[in-house]
């Protein structure tokens, strides 16, 4: 949590903030943001109704004094007026503003359902921000291999080790940073910990079979900080997201692809479009696959390259009817 959480919130805040920790489990990422959302909105509530003089610097609102009075005020439209102010004044885009959404509709449920404080939910008709659908950026078959075979150095087994989890399971970043070496189990699978602490169980093909067995022959077991980890950093800790990323990045740099937007996150992509494309793997195993709770996350994944869509178009049993000259 967010280390001025129990300072700063009011107590029904904290209330539902840790309900969404321990019994819906959601990760502590999660909810440092739904904290942060929720006391920009009733920063913006104070200010706007006057509450505090107009000088007073937006940071500097506190809203550990927000009572059931309060509450109990809120309407619709202010909702609207905050998701104005956040889209003109804070730039925030669709994905930050649909979050800010799910953490009010989050809250005043919790308050009005769970709760009772408040009659009647204010935010029940609140409409999320339309997303922009975009294809999401991946690596082509050639290029994954092109990005394997980058990989040297003094960490070689260590980094190909990990290049080749990402590749071929699709791990987030933190799923990969968390993983101990308990996790690998001699059935040939591993024990992933998602989001929210829902742990499933993924299944390790030849060549993450190969790389994990090679590293651990190299992985460092004196002097560790953590001996339950799997990857280890040069100062003997768990390798960091960040420590991770930039490994990512310099072998990205290394064959060209650092300039157009690559990330470790861009590999998780590219791990699920390899086993759509060229596996024929079915969008419902997919989303086991790669942790998803809802299938339209994964039904992303399912994009067409172009070659995909020309070979299509050709397929149509009418594609060679021309019109006959008269």
């Amino acid at each position: 949590m967010s280390a001025d959480f129990r300072k700063e919130a009011f107590p029904i805040l904290k209330d539902y903030l840790f309900y969404l920790q321990t019994i819906k489990e959601k990760s502590p990422k999660t909810v440092d943001e739904y904290f942060i959302d929720l006391r920009t909105f009733f920063r913006f509530i104070k200010f706007k109704r006057g509450f505090v003089p107009k000088d007073t610097p937006m940071s500097e609102i506190r809203i550990d004094d927000v009572d059931v009075e309060l509450l109990r005020s809120i309407s619709l439209f202010d909702a609207y007026e905050f998701m104005d102010y956040v889209k003109t004044e804070r730039l925030n885009n669709s994905s930050t503003r649909l979050r800010k959404t799910s953490a009010l509709k989050g809250f005043f449920n919790y308050i009005c359902v769970k709760k009772h404080i408040i009659e009647t939910d204010p935010f029940t008709e609140l409409e999320s921000p339309k997303q922009k659908k975009s294809l999401p950026k991946y690596l082509t078959l050639e290029q994954s291999i092109k990005l394997l075979e980058a990989v040297d150095g003094s960490h070689k087994e260590r980094d190909y080790c990990i290049i080749t989890l990402f590749l071929n399971c699709g791990l987030r970043l933190s799923e990969l940073v968390g993983l101990n070496v308990t996790d690998i189990r001699p059935d040939n699978t591993a024990r992933v910990t998602g989001k929210g602490n829902k742990e499933r169980i993924i299944y390790l093909n030849d060549a993450c079979v190969s790389a994990i067995n090679e590293y651990l022959k190299k992985r460092p077991s004196d002097g560790l900080h953590d001996r339950n980890a799997l990857f280890i950093s040069n100062q003997l800790n768990r390798m960091s997201s960040v420590t991770v990323q930039k490994m990512v990045y310099k072998y990205l740099k290394k064959i060209g692809l650092d300039a157009q937007g690559y990330s470790c996150h861009k590999l998780r992509h590219t791990a699920a479009t390899l086993m759509y494309q060229h596996g024929n793997v079915d969008i419902r195993v997919l989303k086991e696959i790669l942790g998803h709770e809802n299938l339209g996350t994964t039904e992303i994944y399912t994009h067409l390259n172009s070659q995909q869509m020309e070979d299509a178009a050709n397929s149509n049993p009418l594609s060679k009817v021309k019109a006959k000259d008269k």
